[in-house]
């Protein structure tokens, strides 16, 4: 089959483009369309191959201000030609499954999630003072647009990356998704060294909805020491709030960052997350999460008993806090390190080893052949 990919841009490697570098992988003479690329930002595997992108790509300054032509995404999505392939795979939490698909071909749609911005997460990037009130008629426009390009002739089938994902997309379009959780390479972090460290770990994304400023501010008022890894929009914000026992590393090499895994104590996951790939990485170094008790960390973490009811507490991976304010992390990490012992590393990691590549590949085989014989 003559295979087109298509993913929102390729401006940095996070979690999106993991997932994209292994679909890419498995079809290398696939085509790839996206709205902005950022030559050298992303591995060989997508490198290597013919990308296709959108006029906005000449706009400058688009490695750093790609976000702010959010309006004209719509415009510039729709103006692709994929006339003259069989098979459309799309991973998208923006405007990527809004391609036009020519009649006759199957489109599957990898959703991370429905289009943040306007949906669920509104508030958090737009605020509730004139900002937001200025921005509704852009919102309203680009939530007619998400709705109207989610039809069975638009995407014929929807894959979500957790349950928390597949309610979102029945939710705003009507739709149903089957659940494949994201392959999660963790090969890198097997062979790593253990830290003699006494410290809790956060992987920051500096971006309103990953809740940084919490852990930051939870640490603040403790003696604990926390390690900070990561960059983005806030850093330095709240770096500049930093007591001493918080330590900020910026970004950090797949090596480092698997020593740190398997050094910490726990792992801090803040976020209402639409899957968790941070969280299953330091599983699989067979460290225990401190997470919120929501999105996709209910597929991606098993919770202490008390959270969940499970009888066997050697089968916990980690412990749930359940309301975003400092008093309930420090309480989660207070009931933490009272059965911090109970925690057992080698069932963690067998419990990450639910969300390999090997699972991925035979699930979304599966997905492809169901599209390409039109099954419902």
């Amino acid at each position: 089959m003559k295979i087109a990919l298509v993913h929102d841009w390729l401006t940095g490697y996070r979690g999106g483009e993991r997932v994209l570098h292994h679909i890419a992988k498995r079809f290398p003479d696939a085509d790839l369309y996206t709205l902005f690329h950022t030559p050298g930002s992303m591995p060989s595997a997508i490198e290597d191959r013919r990308i296709f992108t959108s006029a906005l790509d000449k706009l400058p300054g688009k490695t750093k201000h790609y976000r702010k032509w959010l309006p004209l995404f719509p415009l510039a999505i729709r103006q692709f030609d994929l006339v003259g392939y069989d098979l459309i795979l799309s991973t998208s939490h923006a405007v990527a499954k809004s391609i036009r698909v020519p009649p006759g071909v199957r489109h599957l749609d990898y959703c991370f999630t429905p289009m943040r911005y306007i949906w669920d997460q509104a508030d958090a990037y737009l605020g509730r003072g004139p900002r937001r009130w200025l921005a509704m008629p852009m919102v309203s426009a680009l939530r007619r647009f998400d709705v109207q390009t989610s039809g069975p002739t638009s995407v014929t089938r929807f894959v979500a990356s957790s349950t928390e994902v597949a309610n979102r997309i029945r939710m705003h379009y009507g739709r149903e998704a089957k659940v494949i959780a994201p392959p999660v390479d963790v090969s890198w972090i097997a062979g790593a060294r253990e830290s003699s460290e006494d410290y809790y770990l956060h992987v920051a994304g500096f971006v309103p909805y990953k809740r940084d400023d919490l852990v930051i501010e939870t640490f603040r008022q403790s003696s604990r020491r926390l390690i900070v890894v990561g960059d983005g929009p806030g850093r330095k914000r709240l770096e500049k709030k930093a007591t001493p026992n918080i330590r900020f590393t910026g970004r950090v090499s797949d090596s480092e960052l698997a020593v740190l895994y398997r050094g910490c104590r726990a792992l801090l996951y803040p976020q209402h997350e639409d899957f968790g790939l941070v969280a299953v990485e330091a599983q699989a170094a067979g460290r225990p999460v401190i997470a919120f008790g929501a999105g996709g960390a209910l597929d991606t973490i098993r919770p202490y008993p008390g959270d969940s009811g499970m009888s066997n507490v050697r089968d916990a991976t980690g412990i749930f806090f359940h309301e975003t304010t400092t008093d309930s992390l420090a309480t989660a990490i207070e009931r933490f390190e009272k059965v911090e012992a109970k925690f057992a590393p080698e069932r963690i990691r067998s419990w990450a080893k639910r969300f390999s590549p090997q699972r991925f590949d035979f699930a979304f085989d599966q997905e492809i052949a169901a599209l390409m014989n039109g099954t419902p």
